[in-house]
């Protein structure tokens, strides 16, 4: 279940009200060796967070904001952060205006406990887009990511046979040992396998040219003069490319979209272990199950990526998830973009032409422009900053209408030793290649998956979750002090209502206990180690993050909500009702995870209307 929080989406920060939610810290363990390490390494903390707040912190440079911009991005997420970079490079004078005390969105890095920085939401890299790292020179503005390899790794809960350690699946990157693993299970899958990967590849590179570009221009193409079809027809191009890579694999690739990723996984393979490692990928983030139509999709949308060249590769990004960010805004403030944090925007200024003319910070401060773009949920824009009235009320319906239901409790750990499993044993706390892995609890087969998930669709949080576990500082020495770690636990399945009513702080408290719980099975002394823990509810992610329904991608990734309906049919060119007021997070094409191409995506689709206007 690698996730390009995965996932968490693009990551606005939603203007909101409230405190975040605490994090819990084990006083106990303030005097244990590895705490009083920690001491120490807390002063480097100190200053690596002073160096992040000088780079993402409140000010541009120093710069104080002006009154009039050609563009305002509404939330500094790295699909705004990436518009404002392409605009600027356009010749297009942008300021990044961001709530929270910190940039990134979802794709941030924080210091919840001394010493220990955490990527709070997002946790792994992979879909950036490639013509944006070299664009914007991301390596050279500081990005550093750290490759796994293996990068999967599902341990069973069972006894061992006569003392040996219980079977567990790795996978990696070599396709021999791949199958070596696969084998301990069956070997028919095991020789299936290679075949599997090459034929998803092929589908999922077929999409790239989708990704790049917006969707079809369908009232273009239909309508207008002779001239302006022929314009439109371009935006074709993109279709016609994916249809020539597809070839003969067209239905396959109308299969995946659409069917229950078990009859695709049926199909292939027979042992469980495999099947549910597998399926994880198609129920990441999303309030579905393997059997549900649609979430072939979702598995291809997350092994689509690329790092390093390698395809389907995932990675941690040095310094956390915010190092992605930091990266991008240093790239943006090259070119001259101001970047501001705590500017709580609270509404869009919509003139009596009904253009947008800039925003309104809830302070009271006026700051006008030519075009503004929003980096915040289709739900918060429209709804909450966009001014009563500026929308039609067909248009507001449609939008209450989408679906940002959320499965995804994210908790953030603070251990002063690693994980020990019994289907891996490591001694004396030296990490072993599979704790470098997405790391697969309550995965030995699809009935787990689909148990938890009937949980959460009746309205309690999942007895046996499945969680995916992260330890980023197992490769990544920044991240905590010397012999302690952080801990990353993605965990579905959770509602945002608990039987219709809201978490209260023992609810939140009680799952992460039976997380802790099912954790503690696969690796005893887990819940001794435990330093502090960060819970994080769907409602929680929503109040913090900006995240509506908590929904990673900034609304569901189903078939009703892609391509030339995401959000809404109407909405799908990133230009809203509204002149000059544009979408450019992930609840636009095509979607959620760090990669960046909603936000390149509108900043073309910005500098293209710039141009047709100049030239009227």
């Amino acid at each position: 279940m690698d996730s390009c929080w995965c996932c968490l989406g693009s990551g606005c920060s939603e203007p909101s009200e409230g405190k975040e939610a605490g994090p819990m810290l084990d006083n106990r363990k303030l005097q244990t060796p590895a705490m009083a390490a920690a001491a120490v390494w807390t002063d480097r903390g100190r200053r690596a967070k002073a160096l992040l707040r000088v780079l993402t912190g409140s000010r541009s440079r120093h710069t104080a904001l002006q009154p009039f911009y050609d563009a305002l991005i509404i939330g500094g997420g790295h699909n705004g952060l990436v518009a404002a970079a392409y605009l600027q490079k356009g010749g297009v004078k942008t300021a990044v205006l961001e709530r929270r005390h910190v940039l990134g969105g979802a794709a941030v890095s924080e210091e919840i406990f001394p010493g220990f920085l955490f990527s709070r939401c997002s946790y792994l890299l992979s879909l950036l887009r490639p013509q944006i790292y070299r664009d914007l020179e991301l390596e050279k503005h500081g990005l550093k990511v750290y490759m796994r390899d293996p990068h999967s790794f599902t341990p069973m809960l069972e006894e061992g046979i006569k003392g040996a350690p219980p079977r567990s699946l790795t996978l990696g990157s070599d396709l021999a040992k791949n199958q070596d693993e696969i084998g301990k299970f069956s070997q028919k899958d095991a020789k299936a396998y290679p075949e599997f990967v090459a034929h998803l590849e092929k589908l999922a590179g077929a999409i790239h040219p989708l990704l790049d570009s917006p969707p079809v221009d369908i009232r273009g193409v239909t309508a207008g003069s002779p001239m302006k079809r022929l314009a439109a027809a371009k935006t074709l191009m993109p279709v016609v490319k994916c249809g020539v890579k597809l070839g003969g694999n067209i239905p396959d690739f109308y299969e995946i979209l659409t069917a229950p990723l078990m009859k695709i996984l049926i199909q292939w393979f027979d042992s469980e272990p495999l099947r549910a490692t597998l399926a994880t990928d198609g129920v990441i983030g999303a309030m579905t199950s393997p059997s549900n139509t649609g979430s072939g999709y979702v598995l291809l949308h997350h092994v689509m990526g690329e790092l390093e060249k390698e395809k389907g590769a995932w990675g941690y990004v040095e310094g956390g998830m915010g190092g992605v960010s930091k990266a991008i805004a240093k790239a943006a403030q090259s070119y001259g973009v101001e970047v501001f944090t705590e500017k709580d925007v609270g509404q869009i200024l919509v003139g009596s032409d009904g253009a947008a003319k800039g925003v309104v910070l809830k302070d009271g401060t006026e700051i006008h422009s030519k075009v503004v773009l929003s980096n915040a949920t289709p739900y918060v824009t429209f709804k909450n900053l966009t001014p009563k009235g500026a929308l039609s009320e067909e248009f507001t319906k449609a939008v209450d209408q989408i679906d940002y239901t959320s499965p995804v409790t994210k908790i953030n750990v603070a251990v002063d030793k690693l994980p020990n499993f019994l289907a891996s044993p490591t001694p004396d706390n030296i990490p072993g290649l599979h704790h470098q892995c997405s790391i697969h609890l309550n995965c030995e087969n699809v009935d787990l998956l689909e148990a938890a998930f009937k949980d959460a669709k009746n309205g309690r949080p999942s007895a046996r979750p499945m969680l995916e576990m992260t330890i980023p500082s197992v490769l990544d020495p920044t991240l905590a002090p010397p012999g302690c770690h952080v801990v990353s636990l993605f965990t579905q399945f959770t509602p945002y209502l608990i039987e219709g009513r809201e978490w209260t702080d023992q609810d939140r408290e009680a799952f992460g206990d039976t997380v802790f719980d099912w954790v503690e099975q696969y690796a005893p002394g887990f819940k001794t180690s435990v330093v502090g823990r960060d819970i994080l509810t769907p409602p929680d992610l929503e109040r913090i993050f900006g995240l509506t329904g908590g929904n990673i991608f900034h609304g569901s990734m189903s078939l009703d909500q892609l391509y030339l309906a995401r959000p809404l049919p109407s909405l799908s060119d990133y230009r809203s009702p509204i002149k000059g007021l544009y979408l450019c997070g992930s609840g636009c094409h095509p979607g959620g995870g760090v990669m960046g191409s909603p936000g390149w995506n509108a900043a073309l689709t910005v500098l293209s209307d710039m141009k047709r206007r100049r030239e009227i």
